[in-house]
Protein backbone atom coordinates (compact mmCIF):
# COMPACT_ATOMS: atom_id res chain seq x y z
CA UNK A 1 0.00 0.00 0.00
CA UNK A 2 1.77 3.46 -0.90
CA UNK A 3 1.13 6.15 1.48
CA UNK A 4 0.71 9.62 0.22
CA UNK A 5 3.13 12.04 1.97
CA UNK A 6 2.65 15.75 1.61
CA UNK A 7 4.87 17.95 0.41
CA UNK A 8 4.40 20.37 3.92
CA UNK A 9 5.15 16.64 5.70
CA UNK A 10 8.23 16.29 3.45
CA UNK A 11 9.72 19.75 4.69
CA UNK A 12 8.70 19.52 7.85
CA UNK A 13 10.80 16.07 8.00
CA UNK A 14 13.81 17.97 6.35
CA UNK A 15 13.75 21.19 8.10
CA UNK A 16 13.86 18.73 11.44
CA UNK A 17 16.64 17.06 9.87
CA UNK A 18 18.78 19.90 9.35
CA UNK A 19 18.23 21.19 12.76
CA UNK A 20 19.10 17.98 14.48
CA UNK A 21 22.78 17.28 12.49
CA UNK A 22 24.99 20.24 14.22
CA UNK A 23 25.77 17.64 16.58
CA UNK A 24 27.56 15.66 13.97
CA UNK A 25 28.95 18.53 11.52
CA UNK A 26 30.04 19.79 15.16
CA UNK A 27 31.75 16.61 16.03
CA UNK A 28 33.83 16.32 12.44
CA UNK A 29 35.13 19.49 12.75
CA UNK A 30 36.12 18.75 15.70
CA UNK A 31 37.89 15.35 14.49
CA UNK A 32 39.49 17.51 11.88
CA UNK A 33 41.01 20.41 14.35
CA UNK A 34 42.24 17.06 17.47
CA UNK A 35 43.68 15.00 14.20
CA UNK A 36 46.28 18.22 12.78
CA UNK A 37 46.76 18.84 16.69
CA UNK A 38 47.91 15.55 17.25
CA UNK A 39 49.09 14.27 14.22
CA UNK A 40 51.67 17.24 14.15
CA UNK A 41 53.52 16.52 17.15
CA UNK A 42 53.50 12.72 17.04
CA UNK A 43 54.54 12.84 13.36
CA UNK A 44 57.71 15.60 14.41
CA UNK A 45 58.18 13.10 17.76
CA UNK A 46 58.93 10.05 15.88
CA UNK A 47 61.66 11.73 13.81
CA UNK A 48 63.38 13.61 17.00
CA UNK A 49 63.39 11.39 19.51
CA UNK A 50 65.09 8.01 19.21
CA UNK A 51 63.02 6.38 21.37
CA UNK A 52 60.17 7.45 19.42
CA UNK A 53 61.97 6.39 16.31
CA UNK A 54 62.65 2.99 18.01
CA UNK A 55 59.46 1.93 19.43
CA UNK A 56 56.61 3.46 17.64
CA UNK A 57 55.84 2.28 14.36
CA UNK A 58 53.36 4.21 11.82
CA UNK A 59 50.65 2.26 12.87
CA UNK A 60 51.06 3.10 16.53
CA UNK A 61 51.08 6.65 15.27
CA UNK A 62 47.97 6.25 13.36
CA UNK A 63 46.90 4.86 16.11
CA UNK A 64 47.17 7.85 18.54
CA UNK A 65 46.03 10.35 16.10
CA UNK A 66 42.78 8.15 15.24
CA UNK A 67 41.99 7.57 18.91
CA UNK A 68 42.03 12.08 19.36
CA UNK A 69 40.06 12.27 16.84
CA UNK A 70 37.19 9.48 17.59
CA UNK A 71 37.01 10.99 21.21
CA UNK A 72 36.65 14.39 20.28
CA UNK A 73 34.23 13.55 17.87
CA UNK A 74 32.15 11.93 20.24
CA UNK A 75 32.72 14.30 23.27
CA UNK A 76 31.49 17.23 21.22
CA UNK A 77 29.01 16.03 18.79
CA UNK A 78 27.70 14.51 22.69
CA UNK A 79 27.53 17.76 23.72
CA UNK A 80 25.97 19.10 20.74
CA UNK A 81 22.93 16.73 20.89
CA UNK A 82 22.37 17.59 24.56
CA UNK A 83 22.19 21.21 24.42
CA UNK A 84 20.04 20.88 21.38
CA UNK A 85 17.82 18.21 23.60
CA UNK A 86 17.70 20.82 26.42
CA UNK A 87 16.47 23.52 23.89
CA UNK A 88 13.91 21.38 22.56
CA UNK A 89 12.52 20.60 25.67
CA UNK A 90 12.11 23.63 27.07
CA UNK A 91 10.25 24.58 24.16
CA UNK A 92 7.96 22.21 23.99
CA UNK A 93 6.96 22.01 27.46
Amino acid sequence: MAKNVSLASMDQKLAMAKRCSHGVIAGAKAAVVASVATAIPTFAIGKMLPWARTYLNPTAKALIVSTAAGMAYFVVADKTILKTARQNSFKQA
